[in-house]
């Protein structure tokens, strides 16, 4: 099967952060209590593709280092305008407008986007990779932001700049 140019690739992305609190403690509750709903809004998402999840249907039950306040967050979206519309116009803003609430300010890169074949699910080595290239060398065709996003591998072009509040950019 020939795929066409507009499928042949997909838009990964990573997001990572520190709980300011175990999972139990009160003052987290409340992203905790917006994690189903918000999941399920993704899932419902125009150019949603896949999302990383156990069996509780979320990631925050995973555990990828040996602190237990690391949170992973991964998905795959058809391209960069439908997760942007997700993030950043959706129920999903205001849940994020408060990560300050939930999250420690992060010291480094805690965002990255990149390019992946269609059908490729992404692991948690290869994101966390990705989020490294960012906070070494800046965006990059391997590792990028909303605020200068690389075109596909198989288009030329400037990065776009889709304008992301200044708190959301991947490493603010």
């Amino acid at each position: 099967m020939v795929r066409s140019m507009a499928d042949r690739w997909h838009l990964a992305q990573i997001n990572i952060g520190r709980l300011v609190a175990p999972q139990a403690d009160a003052r987290i509750q409340p992203f905790f209590d917006a994690l189903d709903r918000v999941n399920a809004l993704a899932d419902a998402s125009p150019g949603f593709v896949w999302r990383l999840q156990d069996d509780s249907g979320n990631a925050m039950g995973i555990s990828y280092s040996p602190d237990p306040l690391l949170a992973v967050n991964m998905s795959v979206w058809r391209d960069a305008d439908s997760l942007f519309d997700f993030v950043y116009r959706s129920a999903h803003t205001p849940v994020m407008a408060r990560r300050r609430d939930y999250f420690q300010k992060f010291d480094g890169a805690y965002q990255a986007l990149w390019w992946v074949d269609a059908g490729t699910v992404p692991t948690v080595s290869e994101g966390l990779s990705r989020l490294w290239l960012l906070e070494r060398f800046g965006s990059c065709p391997q590792a990028f932001t909303f605020k200068a996003q690389f075109p596909a591998p198989d288009r030329t072009g400037l990065p776009v700049d889709h304008g992301p509040d200044p708190w959301c950019v991947g490493n603010a």
